[in-house]
């Protein structure tokens, strides 16, 4: 071989193959579209089925729901740390049988202490299979790429909502919960346990690669570097973290209530059932589409100013809805709100793992979950009572928007994403 050609052959780049990291983001999306599904937008058919079939009252359902935002947070810390020691899928696996168990044991809850107790262990469950090792994968085998990986990954959980809470619901009114329940456990085990087992693999560095693909990072002696990133400890008392954190339970508390009585305001204002659905499947859809769109969008822009900018519109949004009254104003309405919806919630992990890194990501996300059920129980709760107390839903979507500017606030307050980061690298 010529000393020409010898040198172009080392200039070569080899074939590029496929990152199986993409395997894992489609395993994931499939788990997260089963676990919303079937658990978190499926909530709202549980809660009918167990007053209309159950004859349990409206308070007494509502109370028990409130357990499974608690119940999942509180066992989400938990998860996170098992998911540091052990293998991802043994996780994830278990919350699949947890809720399958605990979907099973709907059709006999007849005493208010089984209401219960059904919504704790699905909470439980659902902690185990959804958000959280999803993410937490997700950013395991992703860095340049995170933010396209977190947006297809989360994906599952508007489709979810749109493709399995319909056929859960068609199923409880027609077979009743008692008939319905072994279908729906039955999807919740064919529908995670074999996509996690085929598709997942715990980390890049487990098949010998590093995120996106490179290389594994290694010291001068060869040895493979461990995760970068913060202590638990340190991540959770600084500034970034608790401003962040507070922030989100403002956003959510806006965003949550306002999903709980979307289909109520719109039916009201305009009369019609038909309009009301339209709106529903149209902020799914935007949704989605925000999503995918926000994914790629934050190759370009930081992603703090992302956020900042979904606040603002989700805050003017809610702002609209409150004076809204012709149904063209509803639905555009709701289409500007529903694309905040899921890139609020996917910016959540990702500025944890970019403001933090991997070293502690699963109990700094999880924690973060933790403090932010006390948005998403009280959202829903709080639109209500302002509804009932002042006949209308005009102030209580005012206030809703002033949470988003509050949450604005606070994440301005948080300062840069990536100073501790940053500060570290730099000592």
């Amino acid at each position: 071989m010529s000393a020409e050609s010898a040198t172009r052959s080392d200039q070569e780049e080899p074939a590029p193959r496929f990152f199986y990291g993409w395997y894992v983001v489609g395993a994931v999306l499939v788990i997260m579209t089963v676990t919303a599904g079937l658990g978190f937008y499926n909530l709202s058919v549980y809660l009918k089925a167990f007053v209309v079939q159950g004859g349990f009252s409206v308070a007494a359902t509502s109370g028990a729901t409130a357990c499974f935002f608690i119940a999942s947070g509180i066992s989400g810390l938990g998860v996170a740390a098992l998911i540091e020691r052990y293998d991802p899928r043994w996780v994830i696996t278990a919350g699949a049988f947890f809720s399958a168990f605990a979907t099973l044991g709907a059709g006999y809850v007849t005493e208010l202490w089984q209401l219960y107790l059904f919504y704790i262990l699905f909470g439980v469950g659902y902690a185990g299979a959804a958000l959280i090792p999803g993410t937490t994968l997700v950013a395991r085998w992703f860095a340049r790429r995170r933010s396209v990986a977190l947006s297809y990954a989360s994906t599952g959980l508007s489709l979810g909502g749109i493709l399995l809470t319909p056929l859960s619901a068609w199923a409880i009114e027609h077979l009743g919960l008692g008939g319905a329940a072994p279908w729906l456990a039955l999807v919740l085990i064919v529908g995670i346990v074999p996509v996690a087992w085929v598709l997942i693999r715990p980390s890049p560095q487990s098949m010998g690669l590093g995120p996106d693909g490179d290389p594994i990072a290694r010291d001068e002696s060869g040895v493979p570097l461990p995760a970068d990133g913060i202590d638990f400890e340190r991540a959770i008392r600084s500034r970034f973290f608790i401003f962040t954190t507070a922030a989100y339970i403002f956003a959510m508390m806006a965003q949550v209530g306002t999903i709980a009585h979307q289909y109520s305001l719109i039916f009201a204002r305009s009369g019609d059932s038909g309009t009301a659905r339209l709106a529903v499947a149209s902020m799914a859809a935007a949704s989605i589409i925000g999503r995918l769109v926000g994914g790629q969008a934050l190759a370009y822009m930081p992603s703090r100013g992302f956020v900042l900018g979904l606040t603002v519109v989700q805050g003017a949004a809610l702002a609209c809805y409150a004076f809204a009254e012709s149904t063209p104003m509803l639905i555009a309405t709701t289409i500007i709100f529903g694309l905040t919806v899921g890139n609020l919630l996917m910016m959540q992990p990702l500025m944890v793992a970019e403001a933090f890194g991997l070293k502690a990501y699963g109990r700094v996300y999880s924690l973060t979950q933790l403090f932010m059920t006390a948005g998403v129980a009280t959202g829903p709760a709080a639109i209500g009572f302002l509804y009932t107390w002042l006949g209308g839903y005009e102030v209580a979507f005012l206030i809703m928007a002033i949470s988003s500017l509050v949450a604005f606030g606070l994440i301005v307050a948080a300062g840069p994403v990536r100073a501790l980061i940053e500060s570290k690298q730099n000592a």
